[in-house]
């Protein structure tokens, strides 16, 4: 199981430390936050306790509203059952919570500016379904072709990274080279991402290592970029046909997640770049609901039709 620790959050939402703050190593692994609002009144039914808790204006008012006392009690129900943390996000640096996450060993954050509660939820939990999303590793390229995110496979030497460099000259952007790490965020995506290692660099037989920012600027790289399409570049094979008008849809899985993949065969001279960028805009007609290999049919049918009429 994926695990990160209260202090990448610190680090990565630039947060303030109020209490706990021998107790950042604690470990986060759920890729949701949680609001205790039901905790709070008390229904614990579904207290999901592995999550991150987040203090809004709603829950500070709340706590502000009621008895002495009973605050203790509300708070002192919670915090036994030891979240993560809590992260304040209404701006109040509260000394109640304080004293309760002191003695118990729990992280009390706070942005360091008052923000919308649901501004920062968003922003987290991106950031928490990324961070711990299922990943493997996988040899190949990874490319965004106009904005549509390709996973190029095929064995050592057969020309990804060439034709990649290829499409980068053309406009379109490096995501990985050689190792690309695929993350499921759910059940329908599967994203695309380098290894930190390698990242903007371009491997090229004969060259050696690019790094393409350098050389052709930082339009030429991103991150990372959700894989719409799987091609798999493979020797020219002479006897193959490889013209069918209505070829039936491939695909290939990641992690349960399937995703259309095609094959694409390599000759010296054939444009694979173009054909990738063609590839590519297809895609992108097909799930806009438009189908030329249909459309021709449709033709096909209709000049049968009216012939027999004659």
């Amino acid at each position: 199981m994926k695990k990160i620790t209260v202090e990448n959050l610190v680090r990565r939402f630039s947060l303030k430390v109020v209490a706990g703050e021998n107790q950042l190593q604690k470990v986060i692994t759920q890729s949701r936050v949680h609001r205790p609002g039901l905790e709070f009144v008390g229904h614990f039914d579904f207290f999901p306790t592995e999550r991150v808790q987040i203090l809004g204006k709603k829950e500070i008012t709340y706590l502000n509203k009621i008895s002495e006392e009973e605050r203790k009690i509300r708070i002192g129900n919670i915090v036994q059952y030891h979240p993560p943390c809590f992260i304040l996000t209404a701006g109040e640096d509260l000394t109640y919570l304080t004293h309760h996450c002191n003695e118990q060993g729990i992280p009390l954050l706070m942005t360091k500016q008052p923000e919308t509660t649901s501004d920062f939820i968003t922003r987290l939990d991106a950031y928490l379904m990324k961070e711990l999303a299922p990943e493997i590793a996988v040899h190949g390229v990874c490319v965004n072709v106009s904005g549509i995110g390709i996973l190029l496979r095929g064995n050592s030497g057969v020309g990804k990274s060439e034709t990649a460099h290829t499409l980068i000259r053309r406009g379109h952007r490096l995501v990985a080279d050689d190792i690309v790490v695929l993350k499921k965020l759910s059940p329908q995506t599967i994203l695309g991402t380098h290894d930190e290692k390698t990242k903007e660099f371009l491997a090229l037989r004969s060259i050696g290592l690019l790094n393409v920012v350098r050389i052709y600027g930082r339009r030429a790289f991103q991150d990372e970029s959700r894989i719409a399409l799987d091609i798999h570049l493979t020797k020219w094979q002479k006897d193959d046909l490889n013209n069918e008008l209505d070829q039936k849809p491939q695909y290939i899985e990641y992690m349960g997640v399937k995703v259309p993949s095609l094959e694409i065969q390599l000759q010296p001279g054939r444009d694979v770049a173009g054909l990738i960028e063609a590839a590519a805009n297809n895609w992108y007609l097909r799930q806009q609901g438009y189908s030329a290999a249909e459309e021709f049919m449709s033709r096909i049918e209709a000049d049968i039709s009216g012939s027999s009429k004659q």
